[in-house]
C-alpha cells in the first residue's frame, strides 16, 4: 500500500494504516528527537507527542511536501517546545545528586571518543545544538533550518560557526584531559531560543 493511500486512511481514523505511518517513520522521528534532546527519555516523549500532534492534525496534511518532511517538521517544533519546558523546570530546581556532589571531586573513567562527542553536542547552548544537528547531522541547507526555525540563512550560518568552534573547544579539553567531568554550558556563548 502507497504512503498516499496510509495518508487517506489514516486521516479517516484506520488504526492499521496509522500503525503502518508510525512503523515506517518511527525510527527517523526517534532519531532527530534524540540528537536535539540528547536524553533517551526526552526522546520518547518527543516521538510519542510528535505522532499524537500529527495524527490528530493528519487532515491538515495537504501534500505539498512529503509526509517525511512534515513529520520532520512536526518533530522539530514538539522537541523545541519540550526542551524550553524541561529548562524551564530544571531553572527552578536542583538535583539532590548536584547537592551531595557539592565539595566533593570525582574522576570518571576515560569515555570513549563517541560519548565525548555526545556531550559536547549536548553542552551547546540549544540554538547552536539545533542548527548544528539539522545541518550537520540531518544534512539540512541553511535555507531550509532558517525557513524551519523562523531564522535568517545567515543567522544559521553564524549559529553553526559558533557551534562548530565551542565543539572544537569542548572536545580539545575532554580529549586534553583537562576536563574529567561532563561539560557545563556556562553561558559565554548564547544563543537564542527559538
Amino acid at each position: 500500500m502507497d504512503e498516499r493511500t496510509l495518508i487517506a486512511r489514516a486521516a479517516a481514523g484506520e488504526p492499521q494504516a496509522e500503525r503502518a505511518l508510525y512503523d515506517a517513520h518511527v525510527d527517523r522521528v526517534y532519531r532527530l528527537a534524540y540528537r536535539l534532546a540528547g536524553s533517551d527519555d526526552l526522546a520518547q516523549d518527543f516521538t510519542q507527542e510528535t505522532f499524537i500532534r500529527a495524527f490528530t492534525r493528519l487532515r491538515d496534511f495537504r501534500g505539498d511536501a512529503t509526509f517525511s518532511t512534515w513529520l520532520h517538521a512536526i518533530t522539530v517544533s514538539v522537541s523545541l517546545n519540550g526542551l524550553r519546558k524541561v529548562k524551564r523546570i530544571d531553572s527552578r530546581e536542583t538535583s539532590l545528586d548536584e547537592g551531595l556532589a557539592v565539595g566533593v571531586t570525582r574522576r570518571e573513567s576515560e569515555p570513549d571518543l563517541k560519548l565525548k562527542l555526545r556531550r559536547a553536542i549536548d553542552a551547546l547552548p540549544p540554538g547552536y545544538r539545533t542548527v548544528f544537528v539539522m545541518h550537520d547531522v540531518e544534512g539540512y541547507t541553511h535555507e531550509e533550518i532558517a525557513a524551519e526555525l523562523g531564522i535568517t540563512a545567515g543567522g544559521s550560518k553564524s549559529q553553526l560557526f559558533k557551534a562548530r568552534a565551542k565543539l572544537r573547544t569542548l572536545l580539545a579539553h575532554m580529549i586534553d584531559g583537562s576536563s574529567n567531568t561532563k561539560p557545563r554550558n556556562t553561558g559565554s556563548l548564547v544563543a537564542p531560543v527559538y
